[in-house]
């Protein structure tokens, strides 16, 4: 890591971050490469690399502040509401995902890959927002349905979190991919990133 403040460290870390981003929204993880985030940053290609390793790390970071962003806005509905009913905590959630499509693409797509070739201290970084994200799920349950016990709150976790795993590539979808699809007769429907969230955690929480 090259010398200067913390501050400083994080100004071009997120820098590199912001480029990557930007370039993701028309470009494949497999086309973005560290050249190619260089010439959309004041830095060189071989300075990138003294902030993160692997293209991965990057992405990694992305998903990082996706996760952290998710879970600001559920924190502020934790703490600005004092009731909800189930069918609420199921709005609530699908609403929260709704703002959150890169943070979905990043999981469904390139997961793998971007804990796979991140440094353990990068990967760490990421399981924190991570389990912040599990944390306050869990907190959200605890507040709002008092009659689910530790058991409860678990299993709809460790159902809803897959879940949203699979979110993207049932909502976003190509015309090339629509076109194969009536080809082939499968007969896909189209739901919105809220619509698949709101009935999985409504059907969850019963």
């Amino acid at each position: 890591m090259p010398k200067g403040s913390p501050e400083l460290t994080n100004a071009r870390r997120e820098e590199i971050i912001s480029a990557c981003k930007t370039l993701y929204q028309d470009m494949s993880f497999k086309d973005i490469t560290i050249m190619k985030i260089a010439e959309y940053t004041t830095f060189s290609r071989a300075s990138i690399y003294n902030y993160f390793e692997t293209k991965e790390e990057i992405f990694l970071a992305i998903l990082q502040r996706e996760y952290e962003l998710w879970v600001a806005d559920l924190e502020n509905t934790i703490n600005t509401t004092d009731s909800m009913t189930k069918d609420e905590i199921a709005q609530a959630l699908a609403l929260s995902l709704e703002k959150r499509e890169l943070l979905l693409k990043l999981m469904s797509m390139n997961h793998y890959d971007m804990e796979e070739n991140s440094r353990e201290e990068r990967l760490c970084e990421f399981k924190v927002a991570y389990g912040s994200s599990l944390k306050t799920v869990d907190r959200l349950l605890k507040k709002f349905c008092p009659e689910m016990d530790e058991k409860a709150r678990r299993e709809f976790l460790y159902a809803f979190f897959p879940f949203i795993y699979g979110i993207y590539p049932y909502t976003v979808v190509t015309e090339k991919q629509k076109h194969a699809m009536d080809k082939a007769k499968v007969g896909y429907v189209f739901y919105s990133i809220h619509d698949l969230a709101y009935t999985c955690a409504k059907k969850l929480l019963g």
